[in-house]
């Protein structure tokens, strides 16, 4: 099913069902550059994939407004995974099949998406680039093909520890993890070697799933009622997207008015409109306030709400956003939308500045090195509490 949504850029959208029925069997050419996509637009990363979705194609549309790339247009051609990873394998396939041409392949915000997606890509000799998944073990798991547009779970998890013991001044930390989610394995334990190293204590690590968040939190309260858990300033909570609401509402009802720190995850951008409590900070990508001083970001702002009215830009819009631009800065280096020549040029970007920082690679360094925004929750209204280039960080 093809959607003109602009008069510059074509999108090929996949709705829920499968994509061969939606758009056909035949092999399409389109006319310029195509680049692909696979986002999340519904489901449980709906809340991250939706906004770097949007950003990306804002991105294309003023590319094309400005003549395009090489002197070519460029195309978007996007699937909606559904947050399923078999239906992100699926249609990554599907995307190539019809899309033979396409010069690389961009998306994803979660270490397991982006690992049902990304090796089909480098099978085709594409090189895939995530605008939001943040596992700093990604490039090693596809050597060559796979690129981070974002920093790494070791970066955000070190800046959260340094900003818990030098900022808000905790020496110790209760950690609730979801067990299901590579992102949040990862991003705990980071937490927790950057918080001992600098003299923090852990003084308890519970997981969790979908189905044992209310039992967790109910003991946690209990626990706490007691002194069974120790001092602890802080609450860790590496957390999904979907679960935040759930986990931030439940942990205040249950009189738990403890400081809750997190990563990425809890960046889930207008919904917390829908959660007005206080004392809760989490790692991101960029800060998008209405008191932004930075001008590029004000004119993202400003474009992305004019194109998506009702809609508020985000890091996850500003990481599509970034992306595109890195993948068309790449093109034009390489002189050419060859897959490869498009590959190799990514691999020697250098001092590319885009909105969420300025990235660099390298052979074998496929992970820029970038400062971490620390936004502040009060009565759920977002505000910036400090940008932080960590001193230390973690081995992958």
């Amino acid at each position: 099913m093809r959607l003109s949504l602009s008069n510059l850029t074509k999108t090929i959208c996949v709705s829920l069902t499968l994509m061969l029925a939606s758009c056909g069997q035949e092999t399409e050419q389109e006319p310029g550059i195509v680049l692909a996509a696979i986002y999340n637009t519904t489901g449980a990363q709906s809340n991250l994939d939706g906004p770097s979705s949007q950003g990306l194609r804002l991105a294309i549309d003023q590319a094309n407004a400005a003549g395009g790339v090489l002197g070519m247009p460029v195309n978007l051609v996007m699937a909606d995974g559904t947050s399923d990873p078999s239906v992100i394998l699926q249609r990554a396939e599907s995307l190539f099949n019809h899309y033979p041409q396409t010069s690389v392949m961009v998306g994803l915000s979660d270490t397991d998406m982006v690992m049902a997606a990304a090796p089909t890509a480098a099978q085709h000799g594409l090189a895939f680039i995530t605008s939001g998944a943040t596992s700093p073990k990604l490039p090693r798991e596809v050597p060559g093909h796979l690129f981070l547009a974002c920093f790494g779970d070791n970066v955000q998890a070190a800046a959260g520890a340094e900003f818990a013991i030098n900022t808000l001044g905790t020496k110790k930390a209760i950690v609730l993890f979801n067990e299901t989610m590579s992102y949040t394995q990862m991003l705990h334990q980071y937490f927790g070697t950057r918080f001992t190293e600098l003299g923090g204590e852990v003084t308890k690590i519970q997981p969790y799933n979908a189905d044992t968040i209310p039992t967790v939190i109910a003991r946690l309260a209990q626990e706490l009622a007691q002194g069974g858990v120790g001092d602890a300033g802080l609450i860790y909570l590496a957390a999904g997207p979907d679960e935040v609401v759930q986990m931030l509402a439940l942990l205040r009802r249950a009189g738990i008015n403890t400081p809750v720190l997190g990563g990425d995850g809890l960046d889930i951008g207008e919904s917390w409109a829908q959660l007005p409590v206080s004392d809760v900070y989490f790692t991101t990508h960029a800060y998008l306030g209405d008191d932004t001083t930075d001008p590029d970001m004000q004119a993202f702002i400003a474009a992305y709400e004019a194109a998506y009215p009702g809609h508020k830009a985000d890091a996850f819009s500003a990481l599509g956003f970034d992306t595109a631009n890195l993948v068309m800065q790449a093109i034009a280096d390489a002189g050419s939308p060859e897959p490869e020549a498009v590959r190799t040029a990514l691999a020697n970007i250098q001092n590319f500045k885009g909105l969420t920082g300025t990235m660099s690679f390298g052979e074998g360094n496929y992970i820029p090195r970038k400062s971490v925004s620390i936004i502040a929750i009060t009565g759920g209204v977002q505000s910036l509490a400090a940008e932080i280039m960590p001193e230390s960080v973690p081995a992958p």
